[in-house]
């Protein structure tokens, strides 16, 4: 099973930054481990204090459910299945899209988490890692060759 490195870690950040920058976002992205510990953080210039945790937060809640955080955004409306789920575990669950749980085979090896945008923007800049990270589960080495968006600026990852 693949373990989450720094290394990896530092290269979803860039991935993810790249795609904020398109945007036109300051975004905060945080990048944590199987068991939610933070491996690696980026706030880009401009971004919102706040965002900070929230980004964090989002990422743990990723790896802690098992599901994107955009899945309990519905459910935990009044009257959902989840109601009131974001007022468990000391009020850590984040219930705002952005977060995503990085999966190989099967497993959860972790999750990114990204703040500084509409909820539907910060599920964008978190994808764009995600499908680098599932994009070399799919080749024969661990590095693979990512274009995100419409940069031609290609990334090794």
């Amino acid at each position: 099973m693949y373990k989450l490195t720094l290394t990896a870690a530092k290269k979803l950040l860039e991935i993810a930054e790249e795609r904020a920058r398109q945007l036109g976002l300051s975004s905060d992205i945080a990048i944590v481990d199987e068991g939610g510990n933070l491996v690696a953080f980026y706030r880009m210039d401009n971004a919102r204090i706040a965002g900070i945790d929230i980004a964090q937060g989002k990422a743990w809640t990723s790896v802690a459910m098992q599901m994107p955080t955009a899945n309990l955004a519905q459910t935990a409306l009044p009257g959902g299945a989840t109601y009131g789920i974001n007022t468990t575990n000391q009020g850590r669950l984040v219930i705002l899209g952005g977060g995503i749980p990085l999966i190989d085979q099967g497993k959860v090896v972790g999750g990114i988490g990204v703040s500084g945008g509409t909820s539907a923007q910060d599920i964008d800049v978190a994808n764009a890692a995600v499908q680098a990270f599932e994009k070399r589960q799919h080749t024969d080495n661990e590095y693979t060759r990512a274009r995100i968006g419409s940069s031609k600026q290609f990334y090794n990852y």
